[in-house]
């Protein structure tokens, strides 16, 4: 039969000294920032593919959708990106347009009151910002997946169109005698 070991046993070494505990705590904390490092990427990474999958779903059929209620648009444009003489950006997730009217859409899978806010501000900024528009009629569009705290009353109210992504499309949900607020 084998005898245990016992506690005492040399091959152990010698208890750790407190400098070893301090380096073993430093190591784990290296590690631990490491690791937040590659999660923030790949969080940022999932978040941007999302947000692109979501444009793509509203993109996709907003041509028919934008149509039906009467504003004959020919092409859309994705992702429309400018830098400001003040050195700020801006920039736009989807643009419908024909020449004449634009609509300028704002994309988020959840719709919030405050995405409602930033996205007038920027309308009220768009001729400016893009002159090549400043004769055109512009309207402005929140779409969404799901909506929080009533902001998709908000935005119609705002005169907004609102689309919700529905399935393999997406649709407007406004009023069918919903007039929208032009820019």
């Amino acid at each position: 039969m084998k005898e245990h070991s016992s506690r005492n046993d040399s091959s152990q070494g010698p208890p750790p000294t407190l400098d070893d505990v301090w380096r073993l705590f430093r190591e784990t904390d290296r590690q631990f920032k490491s690791t937040d490092r590659k999660l923030n990427r790949l969080e940022r990474l999932f978040t941007g593919h999302w947000g692109r999958l979501m444009e793509s779903l509203v993109e996709g059929d907003l041509v028919n959708i934008l149509n039906r209620r009467g504003i004959r648009i020919t092409d859309t444009t994705s992702r429309l990106k400018g830098k400001l003489a003040d050195g700020g950006n801006y920039e736009f997730d989807i643009i419908a347009h024909n020449g004449k009217e634009l609509v300028v859409l704002e994309v988020k899978t959840t719709l919030r009151p405050d995405d409602v806010t930033r996205f007038l501000d920027k309308l009220k900024q768009l001729k400016k910002w893009l002159p090549r528009y400043a004769d055109n009629k512009v309207y402005g569009a929140m779409a969404y997946l799901t909506e929080n705290a009533g902001a998709d009353i908000m935005a119609a109210e705002r005169g907004l169109f609102i689309i919700r992504a529905t399935g393999d499309s997406a649709a407007i949900v406004n009023h069918e005698d919903f007039q929208p607020r032009s820019w």
